[in-house]
């Protein structure tokens, strides 16, 4: 059971690497891990560049409000994120 201040999570599994379709997608842009900070800070997202980098490394599970953020911000849907057969 959930209390009222948990977060929601995606969990990156097995053949789904969520940070690395995002790292894959920000580099197409030319944008810098910390100015992507910066970005999704200014779109609400609480984030440090240390737990962003291990988000791209797949390390650290990104919130849901984290994936709307990057979804504005490298113009793109949910599926683009999730889908690993697209960005190889």
């Amino acid at each position: 059971m959930k209390n009222e201040e948990s977060i929601d999570r995606i969990i990156q599994v097995n053949n789904i690497d969520i940070g690395r379709n995002i790292a894959k997608m920000r580099k197409a842009m030319n944008i810098k891990q910390t100015e992507m900070v910066a970005r999704l800070q200014t779109n609400g997202v609480d984030i440090s560049i240390y737990s962003y980098n291990r988000i791209e490394k797949g390390t650290q599970n990104p919130t849901v409000l984290f994936l709307y953020a990057c979804c504005r911000i490298l113009d793109c849907d949910m599926n683009t994120i999730f889908d690993f057969k697209i960005l190889d």
